[in-house]
């Protein structure tokens, strides 16, 4: 009985612990690794427009969706829409727990101002340096909030060092972006060092994009070594021109794929790399000494190149990079300090050099001399002072490795050792379709990957699956090609109603926007409510107008103009506000008609020309409600307001059975032919109920359109030779023949009805 009870009291326990471990088992599962990604690309700066950063936003893009990120993003974007998306996508990154993998790159231009690093928006309007911190946002804003979430691994790239545009004054801003220390759990990387800016790209995507999207899909390659082979091989594309950056403080291990059992043995195994890197630089021949240095982007490497090979002709390519990487520490260092001290410090070692007037701006901010005393402590720097060869690099705001001033050698080609070649099908990639919609994306044509490459297992799949499911053949959306090597669709079957014209793919691919600018989307949207506007149109101009910055506010893209908009006050008459050139003097809303299409005037054999609304046509009048008509013996027009009922306004002009009188008489051929209104086609218009007694002699009725349900208006046309309506034309009168005047000195016609006869 003991035993029995002492088994059934471990199969209990048993049971448990296993319920216990499958249901752990099956949270962990549940609660998979989930991986967030937050891409811009601006391009369309007024100022100076940028050839890449949207596409390359969209290959990147699309190349973490491979990778399993649940991506939104967008292009184009005004610092509003920017801030306000970004506050969604943290929202998101909060949900998604304590597992997730946030990635967030910025394709763009971007700027340093006193020790901070700022992204430009498009609508930035920076004349001078002072601008800078209102117009831009400031990276710090960025990534301090994501750095405070219990995320795993946060890795942040901003392909923004790019020649500035901006502030071109006589107190230039330092030029690239500043040397910052990510936070803890964090990768921070830049397109081109700290201090340097990168040539602009021809497109159809930038050297670093393309760069980064290769080694991302590369499977197996720890998250510093995507980063360290991106630098070589944008080094290697560029011939020099562009050295990109990196600073990590993540210690968990991180692959963006996985490298299958069934993949081929790498050129160069593991365990070479690490030999490589521990090597010393000087047991290496020249031209891999330059590479290893390059690869490890230490201030000791490339002091330890320049010590074994000071005239190989690499070394003033490497004095150049090291004096870069050694002023931006100095100033890096200045800025955390913030004292004078440290200021006059900077300008001691760098008196013209990229932060020097940062420095001046920061002294007048202590209200402190510019000139330091002669006792100051001079700040004790972790670099020694530059050398004097080292300066002729630094002594100018920015530093471009491509000025033709340097004349730099080319740098040598990257051993198999450090960079396998490059893949056959990523070498060029063609241009993307235009873009679907507004802020959208651009779609890039999908490469797909090795069979051997696959996301980690333990990751969820993100909403938009359609790449995830299909990154290793040709992705496919209801019998829709997508990556098609022209860029567009091949179709061998009927398309379905999901993949139907020229951008299916794309609208099945695309990324999505945050939720943000969805609903700015959404209101943009309702201008064309046929479709996406695909050129946005000025406050003012029809759609066919010439076209808009992509990113103007949603409060200046209309299809007609608003009165009183862009700060303009309305216009009055008899002291009240009225709608823009509805109360205006005749000449001007003549004018106004003919602009609009509403009225207009066609020249004919006998002078005056019919009013017409445009298309041929002339205006149908409607019925005129009680007070909609005003005198108008001031030469200006009332407004007349269909819905206003005011019987008291016309005073006795009703008929006496309460009901308004037909206008008789004026059909094709009557007296008013001659100086008629006519519609284009040989009829008369056709003239609904009016009052019996209509407005006062001299009155003129004309309208809009009438399938529009627009204000009617009511003009006075002073000149004899307009067609006008008289009080006494509104009653049933029988037609009266019209004697026709001759001029003066002429012989009367004869042989007409009513004429004398011809005299032989």
């Amino acid at each position: 009985m003991i035993v029995m009870r002492t088994v059934l009291k471990f199969l209990a326990f048993f049971l448990a612990f296993s319920i216990l471990a499958f249901g752990s088992m099956a949270g962990a599962l549940a609660q998979g690794e989930k991986r967030l990604a937050f891409v811009i690309g601006n391009a369309a700066y007024p100022a100076s427009a940028l050839t890449t950063p949207a596409n390359d936003a969209g290959l990147i893009a699309q190349t973490l969706q491979a990778a399993g990120f649940d991506v939104v993003g967008a292009r184009d974007v005004d610092q509003e829409s920017l801030r306000g998306a970004y506050r969604d996508f943290l929202a998101k990154v909060t949900a998604a727990g304590p597992d997730a993998v946030v990635f967030v790159y910025l394709a763009g231009q971007g700027l340093q101002f006193e020790g901070e690093n700022y992204f430009a928006p498009v609508d930035a309007e920076i004349a001078n340096a002072a601008d800078v911190p209102m117009a831009a946002v400031r990276v710090s804003d960025l990534t301090k909030p994501l750095a405070a979430l219990p995320t795993k691994v946060n890795i942040v790239v901003l392909d923004a060092a790019r020649p500035n545009s901006f502030a071109k004054s006589n107190q230039p801003l330092a030029g690239g972006l500043a040397l910052v220390d990510p936070d803890p759990n964090m990768l921070i990387a830049f397109n081109a060092a700290p201090g340097t800016v990168a040539p602009e790209g021809k497109g159809p995507y930038g050297a670093y994009a393309q760069a980064l999207a290769e080694m991302i899909r590369d499977g197996g390659l720890q998250l510093g070594d995507v980063f360290d082979r991106t630098r070589l091989r944008v080094n290697e594309v560029t011939d020099g021109a562009e050295v990109p950056w990196n600073a990590s403080k993540i210690t968990d291990p991180f692959v963006f794929f996985d490298r299958g059992p069934d993949a081929p043995a790498p050129q160069v195994s593991a365990a070479e790399v690490r030999t490589n890197r521990t090597r010393e630089i000087r047991d290496f021949d020249a031209h891999d000494a330059y590479i290893a240095a390059l690869d490890r982007d230490t201030m000791r490497g490339y002091e330890d190149f320049i010590v074994a090979y000071p005239h190989d002709p690499m070394a003033r390519r490497v004095r150049a990079i090291l004096a870069a990487r050694r002023e931006a520490i100095t100033w890096r260092q200045t800025w955390l300090r913030d004292t004078p001290e440290a200021y006059w410090s900077y300008l001691d070692r760098y008196p013209r050099g990229p932060h020097a007037w940062d420095a001046r701006r920061r002294l007048e901010h202590f209200d402190a001399a510019l000139e330091p005393p002669q006792n100051f402590a001079v700040y004790d720097y972790d670099v020694p002072p530059p050398p004097r060869e080292e300066i002729a690099y630094v002594d100018r705001p920015v530093l471009y490795f491509d000025d033709p001033e340097f004349d730099f050698d080319p740098p040598p080609p990257v051993a198999v050792i450090f960079l396998p070649p490059r893949p056959r099908d990523f070498i060029e990639l063609p241009p993307p379709p235009p873009p679907v919609g507004i802020f959208v994306l651009p779609t890039p044509v999908f490469v797909p990957v090795p069979a051997w490459v696959n996301p980690p297992h333990d990751i969820l799949p993100p909403p938009n699956d359609v790449i995830f499911n299909n990154i290793h053949n040709t992705t496919i959306v209801n019998n829709t090609t997508i990556n098609e090597n022209q860029g567009g669709l091949t179709t061998g079957q009927k398309l379905t109603a999901g993949a139907v014209g020229l951008g299916a793919a794309a609208l099945a691919t695309k990324v999505a926007l945050p939720a943000f600018l969805q609903k700015k989307e959404a209101t943009l949207a309702k201008i064309n409510p046929g479709g996406l506007p695909s050129k946005l149109v000025r406050t003012g101009q029809q759609n066919g107008g010439a076209p808009l910055p992509k990113t103007l506010p949603a409060d200046r893209l209309a299809g007609h103009a608003l009165p009183g908009a862009d700060g303009k006050t309305l216009p009055l008459v008899n002291g009240k506000p009225v709608l823009s050139g509805q109360n205006q003097t005749n000449d001007k809303s003549r004018k106004l008609l003919r602009k609009q299409g509403l009225a207009g005037a066609a020249a004919t054999a006998n002078g005056a020309g019919p009013v017409t609304n445009g298309q041929g046509k002339a205006p149908k009048f409607h019925k005129l409600p009680a007070g909609a008509i005003a005198p108008a013996g001031n030469g200006q027009n009332a407004q007349l307001k269909p819905k206003i009922k005011n019987p008291a306004a016309l005073n006795g002009q009703i008929a006496a059975n309460g009901k308004f009188k037909k206008l008789h008489g004026q059909g094709a051929g009557g007296p008013d032919t001659t100086n008629g209104a006519v519609n284009g086609q040989g009829k008369a218009p056709r003239f609904h109920k009016l009052p019996a007694d209509g407005g006062p002699a001299g009155d003129k009725v004309s309208s809009g359109n009438p399938r529009r349900q627009f204000k009617q208006q009511a003009q006075a046309f002073p000149k004899p030779q307009k067609p006008e309506f008289h009080a006494a034309q509104m009653r049933r009168q029988p037609p009266t023949q019209q004697q026709p005047q001759r001029e003066a000195g002429k012989k009367p016609p004869c042989g007409h009805p009513n004429e004398p006869a011809c005299k032989r």
